[in-house]
């Protein structure tokens, strides 16, 4: 199957695969650790059993979720020694420091205060807890900070300089953390992971209100989850107009891809909305226009010129068809996120979520595809940066270890192999934990503020009393 296929190609072909598995785990625990941050402070605000009860259902689903992630993630951490020992060779003075950030600041956070999080409720004390709760959410964001600096450093390097021996050396750690695309992918990273959960939380809420109209603890996630749709998509989509803009500064061949445009436009270029990418003919095929919208969105102006693939080495440019299907679906997808989101705002003003059962299938439809968009828009991104791995400095090819093609399509091989059933066995799990009624209420002992209907709570007692029932109790 892979006999054709070159060790570089081959080795690319490992990394995404493997990359796509990680990141749609922590793209989902990032935004949970803040839902559960959220729903815990609820809880000690306003005393309501059905925040406590979310966050006991969402918290073992994040358990489960944040293992997956890091288990996944160390995997890639090998192939920088094995396949891509020239590039860690190269950069390593640069992005070793980075990766070694986000071990200590933000993945020593998270861990040292899961723990608390998970089990300590009862140990520590509720202000205690809130306090290891929102670490944990404060510990995802760290983290993705740290490695979005470190992927955006990648595409916008700054900072650096070149020693005898072509590694990359720091020069100025401020411009090298704070590249010039590091905010906008920061950003829009991040609403991404939040409306990945939302939908999510938006699809078990669904799914437990088609099988049960009063079920009030269903009804509270999903009414939390469309209220994060209709704030965060509108966000997300300035967010990427604001990235697209960066992009065309920066990165000006990865946006004629996704625009498809391969000729350059002086008095207005056409926003391509469909067509058919013709690599052979440098054109697209069948193409459905809208004349001079591109120039307005990326440039502001409907007049203005925009530069083609025509302007760009043969050599230079990024494989095209990939990157213009995998951004329309990605754009598609938060329109659809932002549709659903103002479906549901109309629900609301017509008389309510619960007698909605087209919103909830609608919802449900649109669980994992948050997690699409997400691994549409990474695609954009690293497909979109080639034929250079360090861009415009660093080329793939010139990244690549001494490794043998047999080599890596047997190791790529054992990891088809062993990501599907260790991770499909974690997916079936999460999947059946999100099946369970997120209703059973939850007691126990030095929790707080309970306040359950038909539940008379014991008397103090001193040590050693025991206690006794009146006829009656």
């Amino acid at each position: 199957m892979f006999a054709s296929l070159t060790a570089e190609t081959l080795a690319r072909m490992q990394f995404a695969f493997t990359v796509s598995f990680h990141i749609i785990f922590p793209a989902f625990s990032i935004g949970l650790a803040s839902y559960l941050a959220v729903l815990n402070a609820l809880w000690l605000r306003t005393g309501d059993e059905t925040y406590r009860t979310l966050f006991d259902y969402w918290k073992k689903i994040f358990a489960v979720a944040f293992g997956m992630g890091v288990v996944s993630g160390i995997v890639m951490s090998y192939q920088f020694g094995t396949n891509w020992s020239t590039f860690a060779d190269k950069t390593g003075p640069v992005l070793g420091p980075l990766m070694a950030y986000e071990v200590l600041s933000a993945f020593f956070l998270e861990a040292g205060f899961l723990g608390i999080m998970l089990f300590g409720r009862e140990r520590v004390g509720p202000g205690l807890h809130m306090f290891a709760t929102a670490m944990v959410a404060f510990g995802t964001l760290m983290s993705a900070t740290w490695i979005l600096s470190v992927n955006s450093w990648m595409q916008t390097p700054a900072g650096y300089g070149i020693n005898d021996v072509g590694q990359f050396v720091p020069e100025d750690w401020w411009a090298i953390v704070f590249n010039p695309s590091f905010p906008y992918r920061l950003v829009h990273m991040v609403l991404a992971a939040y409306l990945t959960t939302a939908l999510v939380v938006g699809a078990v809420g669904g799914l437990h209100l088609l099988r049960d109209r009063t079920n009030k603890t269903a009804l509270r996630m999903f009414s939390m989850a469309m209220w994060m749709l209709i704030v965060v998509a509108p966000l997300q989509i300035a967010a990427g107009d604001f990235h697209g803009i960066n992009t065309l500064e920066h990165q000006p061949q990865k946006v004629m891809a996704m625009e498809g445009h391969y000729d350059s436009h002086p008095d207005g270029a056409p926003l391509i909305l469909f067509g058919i990418p013709n690599p052979a003919e440098k054109r697209i095929d069948y193409a459905i226009e809208v004349p001079k919208l591109s120039s307005l969105i990326l440039k502001h102006d409907l007049n203005a010129p925009l530069a083609g693939l025509d302007t760009i080495p043969d050599d230079a440019e990024p494989p095209v068809m990939i990157v213009f299907y995998s951004f329309r679906v990605m754009v598609g997808l938060g329109f659809a996120m932002l549709g659903l989101g103002a479906w549901s705002l109309l629900r609301r003003w017509r008389g309510g979520l619960v007698d909605a059962p087209w919103l909830q299938r609608a919802a449900i439809a649109m669980g994992p595809m948050g997690f699409v968009a997400v691994l549409a828009g990474w695609v954009t991104t690293e497909v979109g940066r080639q034929p250079f791995t360090v861009y415009g400095v660093l080329r793939t090819s010139d990244s690549l270890g001494p490794v043998a093609a047999p080599a890596v399509a047997a190791s790529l091989l054992a990891f088809i192999v062993v990501y599907f059933f260790i991770f499909g066995a974690g997916t079936f799990y999460l999947l059946r934990m999100m099946n369970k009624r997120p209703d059973t209420p939850h007691l126990g002992l030095n929790d707080g503020p309970i306040r359950t209907a038909g539940i008379t709570p014991l008397p103090q007692m001193a040590p050693g009393a025991i206690p006794t029932l009146q006829p009656g109790e």
